[in-house]
């Protein structure tokens, strides 16, 4: 419109006008390729032809600039398309090079969590391995002498009466041979594969008894100790005096570890539907990462009076019934351990 409107007696602007042609043959390579400069460049040169042949009168060595001008405008297109689409193209294969590195790295990181945790288990099962050959030794040779000197230390006791010196230090004998057996107990529990008897157990039965069997020991301490019902029903299959030794275990330890006036909270809910969830949230002041690492790990304990063995048999008592036991923690914050177990099918009596 500006070549038709503007008199030829000003060739100057019709310069300007014929190289602004430019901009859009550019920018359609630039966008759309190989085809868009080439196409654009086309439309060009129709809409700038009837201006040389019409008004210019189309004289070939008159005009000869401005038909080298069209030809410089498809020149241009094509040549500009065709870097711009090469480079598109070069920039989508950098990009899936990058989307399968990512990949490649990810299956890496996969790959190497796995190896440290079959690695982990391998390290559990020489402790455990080695511990099966301690707990031998030591039922042999400790568990039978521990019987004759608690019968001995009994009969001892009846010859002096409550109060006497000789009857205090008697009754810590026996305390002393009880305590020394639950160690074994403990390592015996720990070491040797111990079979389930698998049955249908609702879980909030179960955890009833463990709030009996706790709440004198809550009361003693001022620790208010709260069992919330489940929303549905939860039926579990396991072996009801194992479950119950690890729930007592980890309510024990929760007692253990909240302050008085503080509270420890039993609940159970259902995760990602086949899943049951039981967890056991305390008051108190919560263990540290480093803490937190080991305290699965046999013989690893913070009590003075503990073997470090009842959160390894309690692991090991969860995972022998296909399921995962989590510690969540910070200090000052309490402590939330959460047990999930696999519920049981109803509609064909198996697990889901």
């Amino acid at each position: 419109m500006l070549h038709y409107l503007t008199p030829l007696h000003l060739p100057y602007l019709h310069d300007i006008f014929q190289r602004l042609y430019y901009l859009p043959i550019i920018l359609a390579a630039l966008w759309y390729g190989f085809r868009g400069g080439l196409l654009c460049s086309i439309v060009v040169s129709i809409a700038y032809a009837p201006h040389i042949l019409f008004q210019w009168g189309g004289h070939l060595t008159v005009e000869m600039e401005k038909y080298l001008e069209i030809l410089l405008y498809n020149i241009v297109g094509s040549v500009t398309g065709l870097l711009s689409q090469r480079e598109r193209e070069r920039t989508i294969e950098l990009q899936k090079t990058a989307q399968g590195l990512e990949e490649s790295y990810q299956k890496l990181q996969i790959q190497s969590e796995k190896m440290m945790a079959v690695e982990e288990k391998l390290r559990r099962a020489e402790k455990l391995s080695t511990l099966g050959e301690m707990a031998a030794v030591l039922a042999h040779e400790i568990r039978n002498p521990l019987g004759s000197i608690r019968g001995t230390a009994e009969i001892l006791r009846d010859d002096y009466k409550p109060g006497e010196p000789k009857h205090e230090f008697i009754e810590i004998q026996i305390k002393e041979t009880e305590r020394l057996n639950r160690v074994v107990e403990d390592f015996l529990h720990m070491a040797r594969p111990q079979p389930v008897d698998m049955h249908p157990c609702p879980v909030q039965e179960e955890l009833e008894m463990i709030v009996t069997l706790t709440k004198n020991d809550a009361r003693e301490r001022k620790i208010k100790l709260v069992l919330q019902p489940p929303t549905v029903p939860v039926i579990i299959k396991a072996d009801g005096e194992k479950l119950r030794q690890a729930f007592l275990n980890i309510a024990i330890n929760a007692l253990q570890a909240t302050p008085p006036d503080g509270s420890v909270i039993i609940s159970t809910s259902v995760y990602k539907t086949a899943l049951c969830e039981i967890r056991f949230r305390d008051t108190g002041p919560g263990i540290d990462t480093e803490t937190l690492a080991k305290i699965f790990e046999p013989f690893y304990t913070t009590k003075p009076d503990g073997t470090g063995l009842g959160l390894a048999i309690t692991k090991k008592i969860i995972e022998s019934h296909n399921g995962t036991l989590l510690v969540e923690s910070e200090p000052g914050h309490g402590t939330t351990v959460t047990v999930r177990l696999p519920m049981q099918d109803t509609t064909n009596g198996g697990i889901s």
